[in-house]
């Protein structure tokens, strides 16, 4: 892997993989991110995390079976949730020596010019560091995230933000399909996509599972904001063995869009 120029490379995980569908947080999938990114930094890359998982944490540690609808609810959820999320990725970064850092941003942060560059500081002055932060939509102030997908979008706004070479969307799916392969038995993967060829998000069509907001539409249209500054994106399964580290040694796994 050292042949290759260092990346900074953005690693989204969804609700579902963090939280192995709800059951709470899966400490074994973490350990093995944590894993895989102390290897993508020995190799002289810079790694960045954007996690969900906040709000399905916080229901299990309040005892709710049901997703709330109420905002305030979600948000106090999110808030409870927040507390084990970071206690989890901190202690299985630590195995391996590193240090992380958690960041709770919201698109309204990234919209304003001053916040923009104090969070872009903040971030590039992490990675110099080797800290790995930890990216969340600030769940407990507004209301985006619980409105309109699953962090996809704030990974592709945190990669325009510090000009990432490569955001990874992990999901729970194995990429992009030509129709949903739940519904559709001739669906067939595709390897490789422009980002933004407008055919890419009838394709997606709708929405996941329950637990999580980010069906595969949120991801297309991330991989076609993530190509505004050149990045690459891939959205591949987080159930794939040591999947990030196979990646960047250039392996095909899931569906890769190029920038134009």
């Amino acid at each position: 892997m050292g042949n290759h120029k260092s990346k900074r490379i953005v690693v989204k995980v969804g609700s579902s993989l963090v939280t192995n569908n709800g059951e709470g947080l899966d400490r074994n999938a973490i350990g093995q991110w944590a894993e895989q990114m102390a290897v993508l930094l020995r190799a002289g890359h810079e790694v960045l995390m954007v996690s969900s998982g906040a709000i399905a944490e916080g229901m299990q540690r309040l005892g709710w079976s049901q997703r709330p609808q109420e905002i305030h609810q979600l948000q106090a959820a999110a808030a409870v949730g927040q507390m084990g999320l970071v206690q989890v990725y901190e202690s299985c970064f630590a195995r391996f020596n590193l240090h992380s850092a958690q960041i709770l941003l919201t698109n309204a942060d990234l919209a304003h010019t001053e916040r923009n560059a104090n969070a872009k500081g903040t971030l590039n002055t992490l990675l110099k560091l080797g800290v790995v932060p930890i990216i969340n939509e600030n769940d407990t102030v507004v209301t985006d995230e619980i409105k309109f997908g699953d962090n996809d979008n704030l990974a592709a706004l945190v990669t325009n933000l510090i000009c990432a070479d490569l955001l990874i969307i992990l999901t729970d799916q194995g990429g992009l399909y030509t129709a949903d392969p739940r519904q559709d038995a001739s669906a067939t993967l595709l390897s490789e996509a422009i980002a933004g060829d407008p055919a890419l998000e009838l394709m997606a069509g709708g929405a996941g599972s329950q637990l999580s907001k980010g069906g595969m539409l949120t991801k297309v249209l991330a991989a076609k904001v993530a190509a505004q500054t050149g990045a690459a994106t891939v959205i591949a399964s987080g159930h794939e063995s040591n999947v990030l580290v196979r990646l960047l040694d250039g392996e095909k796994i899931g569906t890769h869009f190029q920038a134009k």
